[in-house]
């Protein structure tokens, strides 16, 4: 008899933890699920940047191949969203030409930017006898001929995005900001000290994330 109520006893626990385990996968679901239909509903757009200036301190390329460069820019990001807030983790900055980079990367601190919000950004951008391809520094030379040289203001990191309680994973996002510079016309910056001369780009960005 002892046996018997035992056994069924064992059987009710079964089913119990059964029907509370079905009952946290369908609430689990539920939450996921209107968490889908708000995303759906909001649409969240990526962020938008623009280049807003450039203030030049060196650039010299050297023989056999080298580059010394040292730059400040400006940076803006806005927010175009209502209802969804973004943060930026683990962001860099630096510059390349022609795909090479001549800049170490610069951390940008983390931030959280709020619906509708903007944030600027100013990085010190730097590279220290860079080596750089033979004819990399040949086009250099032929650009700062013709008087500006093209380069590309990159931004890399991770974004996060938030809706009220609700944070989404993080996603990878991309910035190419292109960067005409007019080197050999200083009468276009303004001068920032002895040396270095502020350009004032308002250069919009790509960016994928």
């Amino acid at each position: 008899m002892s046996v018997k109520n035992c056994g069924h006893h064992k059987d009710k626990k079964k089913i119990l933890l059964k029907r509370i385990f079905a009952g946290v996968l369908i609430f689990v679901f539920v939450v996921l699920l209107i968490v889908l239909i708000i995303w759906a509903v909001l649409k969240p757009s990526k962020p938008s940047f623009i280049l807003q200036d450039a203030t030049l301190y060196n650039f010299n390329l050297t023989s056999p191949a080298q580059l010394t460069s040292i730059f400040q820019v400006t940076v803006q990001s806005k927010n175009p969203n209502d209802n969804i807030g973004i943060y930026y983790d683990k962001l860099i900055s630096y510059a390349t030409y022609h795909d090479q980079q001549i800049s170490l990367p610069t951390s940008i601190p983390s931030t959280y930017q709020d619906t509708r919000g903007m944030n600027i950004w100013s990085p010190f951008l730097q590279g220290q006898s860079v080596p750089i391809a033979p004819y990399i520094g040949a086009q250099i030379n032929n650009e700062l001929e013709m008087g500006s040289v093209q380069l590309i203001i990159k931004l890399d990191g991770r974004v996060r995005f938030r809706v009220g309680s609700f944070i989404s994973g993080s996603y990878r996002i991309h910035v190419n900001c292109p960067a005409v510079i007019p080197m050999n016309n200083p009468g276009t910056g303004i001068m920032v000290g002895r040396t270095a001369i502020k350009y004032q780009l308002i250069q919009g960005c790509s960016v994928s994330v």
